[in-house]
């Protein structure tokens, strides 16, 4: 049977040729205002929509897949299944142990699905990593621990806030960012924050990132003045939303009003057109709820505002003590 690992040196030539047809692609698409072609798009589904990533050119559907999740490795082989097969293209894990049960529950089809990856206990937020060179490292070990020669985005993992780290980190940061993705081992490179001012500062510096990742809830809005989202507008970044439902802290108890609930949050996100949620699931039957989320109407009415307004407040006041700082994010 053929091996259906690509070496990288094949990576690195089907990513030039794939990114120059979609770039291509891209360009009719807004000249024209038709959709995208959809045999660009990995494990396309006309039941669900997908959006550009920034300067990626990338198509990824409009709710990706998080990394954290409490499912064994037969739930999660599950979980990723479904999400497969409804359109669902895009998987974060920021952790070494998400990263090897994904890339394992992945085998025989990786080639379907964009993964995310980071080794967030040796990045940066470990000062012993706050290095190029064993940024790197930290990089080879994880790929050769999960069976994988490359990832399609290595998001650094970052501090609480970022902005704890000097300017030598951050420039050594994009450094070993940009030599991971010259060597084939990273097809596109960003970071994961929780500091909006210094993910401000290292998209408008370093304009060779392409992917940003940071919380995103129910309480979240644009900031009226000086909003990160116009800066990662202006330079074209893709965004990633985590934390969509404050931590679980969103939830209850009650399974159907918890349903309800995770859909009006993924639907207020959707309609603000900013960042792509990536929602932690840990059974089949929230996999199906965050998928109908996407079919329903996105816009919210009056009484499904207020109702929205009521549990985001519920959510924040019963938030542990280690989420405290997701009440930091109401504007963006």
């Amino acid at each position: 049977m053929k091996d259906e690992r690509r070496t990288r040196r094949e990576f690195m030539r089907d990513t030039a040729t794939t990114a120059a047809g979609i770039a291509v692609g891209m360009g009719i698409a807004k000249a024209a205002g038709s959709a995208p072609e959809t045999s660009k798009i990995l494990s396309y589904d006309p039941d669900m929509e997908y959006r550009r990533l920034g300067k990626t050119n990338i198509m990824v559907s409009a709710v990706g897949l998080g990394g954290h999740a409490r499912s064994n490795d037969k739930e999660r082989t599950e979980i990723i299944s479904r999400c497969l097969d409804k359109g669902i293209n895009y998987i974060d894990a920021c952790w070494d142990n998400e990263v090897k049960r994904d890339a394992k529950a992945l085998k025989g089809r990786r080639d379907k699905v964009y993964l995310a990856l980071s080794h967030g206990a040796k990045e940066v937020r470990n000062e012993d990593f706050r290095t190029s060179k064993k940024l790197l490292e930290s990089l080879d070990e994880l790929l050769r621990d999960s069976n994988q020669e490359y990832t399609d985005l290595w998001r650094i993992t970052c501090l609480e806030p970022g902005g704890r780290h000097s300017f030598n980190t951050a420039c050594e940061i994009v450094d070993a960012l940009e030599k991971a993705k010259k060597q084939g081992k990273t097809r596109f490179i960003g970071f994961s924050s929780h500091d909006r001012r210094w993910i401000q500062f290292m998209i408008e510096y370093f304009p060779q990132i392409e992917v940003v990742c940071f919380p995103f809830t129910t309480m979240t809005k644009k900031a009226p003045q000086d909003s990160l989202f116009d800066a990662l507008k202006q330079r074209d970044v893709g965004a990633f939303g985590i934390k969509p439902f404050a931590a679980a802290s969103l939830f209850a108890g009650d399974a159907e009003q918890d349903n309800r609930r995770g859909r009006l949050a993924l639907r207020y996100i959707l309609h603000s057109n900013t960042v792509i949620p990536i929602p932690g699931v840990n059974r089949m039957e929230e996999v199906d709820n965050v998928i109908k989320a996407v079919s329903e109407r996105r816009q919210l009415d009056v009484q499904e505002n207020a109702e929205l307004e009521s549990v985001g407040r519920e959510a924040f006041a019963r938030l542990p003590q280690q989420y405290q700082w997701l009440k930091n994010w109401q504007y963006v």
